[in-house]
């Protein structure tokens, strides 16, 4: 379930409420960046003017706890897990973070890719995942679920957010897509509807990631079944317009005295 906020916020994307834990995903409104970045673009590294950029970022962090932990994001499954406050001056090249530390943001960039956002049901622990078919299919929401219980050993409990995406409607692949998840693991393969031309298929990263932490306990997994593609006066997405912006996902434990 997708929720759009009505109020003023540059977090108007969400689900349903967790204990103990916020989190959002932002969209193209709000900020200063022309087009075709415009106007709320989170990313320095698609070609935007650094100062918009900068500005945007500022945008966001009056509505946040702490500055964001940004990641270097590669398309891999390594996972940080953040135990201090410390924001490094580069980002580490890494899919995903995790944390139990109240009052660090962590945070991933999207323009297509699954931002997900996992934590536990008692909002012990927070973590978000970058996803795209690479990360997916190389385990990325598998690493960050064990990066979680690392953190928590004592817990059993899981729940997931799945973000704005691109739908299976928009997202063709070749048959080596289809491979990479089915040739590990069969079960993957009515995700993949055969597409318009002979050996090409229409993927349903969602479902995937939701069959994919499904299978590694996670009890609850909740989609929002908004379309980046589709959605364009909403969403920036790569696959639509290939020189675009970046939405940002967000997560944190409330720092104690905000709980």
């Amino acid at each position: 379930m997708g929720v759009i906020s009505r109020h003023e916020t540059l977090l108007p994307i969400t689900g349903s409420e967790w204990e103990g834990v916020r989190y959002g995903c932002t969209t193209r409104a709000g900020g200063v960046s022309h087009e075709p970045w415009g106007a709320l673009n989170l990313a320095t590294h698609v070609g935007d003017d650094p100062v918009a950029v900068a500005e945007n970022r500022l945008r966001l962090l009056r509505e946040l706890p702490a500055q964001p932990y940004w990641l270097n994001q590669v398309h891999g499954c390594r996972v940080v897990a953040v135990s201090d406050s410390v924001i490094p001056e580069l980002p580490p090249d890494a899919d995903a973070a995790v944390t139990a530390l109240p009052g660090v943001v962590l945070a991933i960039m999207t323009a297509d890719c699954l931002p997900i956002v996992i934590a536990d049901t008692e909002g012990r622990a927070v973590g978000v995942a970058h996803a795209g078919w690479r990360g997916l299919a190389s385990g990325v929401l598998e690493a960050t679920v064990s990066a979680l219980r690392s953190l928590l050993p004592d817990s059993d409990s899981y729940r997931a957010w799945v973000g704005p995406c691109i739908s299976q409607k928009h997202f063709e692949v070749g048959e080596e897509v289809r491979e990479a998840f089915v040739t590990p693991d069969a079960t993957t393969a009515p995700y993949f509807a055969p597409g318009r031309l002979p050996q090409k298929w229409q993927a349903d990263l969602s479902a995937i990631a939701r069959h994919r932490l499904v299978k590694v306990g996670v009890q609850s997994v909740e989609i929002s079944g908004l379309c980046t593609y589709k959605c364009d006066k909403l969403f920036h997405s790569y696959r639509r317009d290939p020189v675009c912006g970046r939405m940002a996902t967000v997560a944190w434990l409330p720092p104690n005295n905000q709980r």
